[in-house]
């Protein structure tokens, strides 16, 4: 372990993965955050289950837009700089909404105002996401795509022990903390994130720590295919001069490039919005193109649909577990940390087991496992387990697990797809685009949950007609299964 991680500090420098790690932990971390919203819209403004939900479904819209991030970074540099510049400001998003909401009493005592506020905290964090995924994808394009997977890998470690601290430490918090008091906690992860900025500069070459350049400027040198060698006296001078003989053929060779004068870029033959208009149509053309082919467009619409035509009930079970099963903060955050194990675990089976197996067969197979797993879900409500002498909370961990376990079945043949599918040149910002059709699909499925909550009347302390509820999400969950003929057929789980 010691010696990956030294090998992908010489890689790529202490200070990116120290960046890349941490915004991934705090993504990870963001259920330490979240679940005491959840207990902020329940028990001081006392929404009802439907209108919980509503405002998290709103909440998280940005997630579904996640493409234009992507768009504007690629097309629309901030002083020559295309990524910096942008987490900067997507940290801030994410920052001042949790310490408005820790400092302002009415703000947060509102749900119209704590909507807003929390829609921008999304903004952010959706932003940030978009633009490490582009900063990973830079790093590893050229010498170093050897390393391609041990920092996708490293990413979802981190991303992965940041969700089990922050479910652990989520209920201990709100057992012994004040909401407030929470979210000012929170505040210091990213707070941390916009000082590690400052430690990461962007250059026409990509993004390079600190920590390496300094090292390559006292004893290293460079060379044109980016390897690394000793340098004595006589090379330096020969790279310094070599270095001079460039700049000024590039003197000479400015016509139709960017010249930068600190304030404006301008360019001989167009202005710079113009240019910006351009790229942005150029990018926004290519991906229309791409995206309208069938063999895109099928399979992303499964995925909608997969999604969409399932009621989401999570803000309903959550109103259940805690109003009538009394459940305690504590043990909630404990059965997140089973979830994160599941989802570990059944990506471990996925790739041992499942790599030959023909998509549209895992796919069905993980629909009619989410059903079988609604079972859970009935006789807790229906109370049959209690007749068998098994407690609620057993049952509890036992459905978060296992359903965490399925969904990651599912979830992964939509990255196999999405790696498949997306054409050179565009990967980054299709690839966003599939993430957020996966992600706008989750947000409607979630408006149909608190829709039938509010058509069943299920409010808090109400749950008379919980039970008729999931019965109608099991049904649900079997209709993407007729539109499995939307998935190539002969696609399998390995993406080569």
């Amino acid at each position: 372990m010691i010696v990956w991680l030294k090998q992908l500090q010489a890689a790529y420098g202490f200070t990116f993965l120290w960046l890349i790690s941490l915004v991934y932990f705090i993504q990870g971390f963001r259920s330490f955050v979240w679940t005491a919203v959840s207990y902020q819209l329940k028990d001081n403004l006392n929404l009802s289950p439907s209108a919980s939900q509503l405002v998290f479904s709103v909440s998280f819209f940005p997630w579904s837009i996640k493409p234009l991030y992507g768009i504007v970074s690629d097309c629309i540099p901030i002083r020559g700089r295309k990524r910096i510049p942008y987490l900067v400001i997507s940290t801030i998003l994410s920052l001042f909404p949790w310490l408005i909401l820790g400092l302002k009493a009415s703000l947060r005592s509102y749900s119209g105002p704590l909507m807003i506020i929390l829609t921008v905290q999304n903004l952010g964090s959706a932003m940030t996401d978009v633009v490490v995924d582009a900063m990973i994808a830079e790093a590893v394009r050229c010498d170093r795509a050897a390393f391609a997977g041990d920092l996708q890998s490293m990413s979802w470690l981190a991303m992965a022990v940041g969700g089990i601290c922050g479910s652990l430490l989520g209920g201990f918090a709100l057992t012994n903390l004040q909401i407030e008091t929470i979210f000012l906690l929170f505040s210091i992860l990213p707070a941390m994130q916009l000082l590690s900025c400052g430690l990461v500069e962007e250059d026409s070459l990509g993004v390079k720590g600190l920590l390496e350049l300094s090292n390559s400027r006292s004893s290293h040198r460079e060379d044109r295919n980016g390897s690394i060698s000793d340098s004595d006296d006589s090379s330096v001078k020969n790279s310094k001069a070599s270095t001079t003989r460039r700049k000024k053929s590039h003197k000479n060779s400015k016509k139709r490039k960017f010249i930068s004068t600190g304030s404006e870029t301008l360019q001989k033959d167009g202005s710079l919005a113009e240019q910006w208009f351009q790229s942005l149509k150029s990018a926004i053309y290519s991906l229309c193109r791409a995206f309208g082919q069938p063999i895109i467009l099928r399979p992303m619409t499964w995925f909608f649909l997969a999604h969409v035509t399932v009621p989401n009930l999570s803000s309903v079970m959550f109103y259940y577990q805690t109003e009538f099963l009394n459940l305690d903060a504590s043990f909630l955050g404990t059965s997140r940390i089973v979830g994160w194990l599941g989802l570990m675990v059944g990506t471990f089976i996925f790739n041992r087991f499942m790599r030959n197996m023909k998509l549209r067969r895992i796919l069905m197979l993980a629909h009619v496992g989410l059903a079988i797993l609604s079972l859970l879900d009935i006789a807790l409500v229906s109370r049959v387990n209690v007749s068998f002498g098994i407690s609620d909370k057993i049952m509890v961990l036992c459905g978060s697990a296992l359903a965490d376990a399925v969904n990651q079945f599912k979830f992964m043949p939509f990255l196999i797809l999405s790696g498949q599918l997306c054409p050179p040149g565009i990967e980054g910002t299709l690839f966003a685009l599939f993430m957020s059709i996966n992600n706008l699909g989750s947000t409607l499925g979630s408006f149909v949950g608190a829709g039938l909550a509010s058509v069943l009347n299920i409010s808090s302390g109400s749950f008379d007609n919980l039970l008729l509820g999931i019965f109608v999400q099991v049904i649900c969950i079997f209709i993407p299964i007729g539109f499995l003929f939307l998935i190539p057929k002969e696609a399998i789980g390995i993406t080569a």
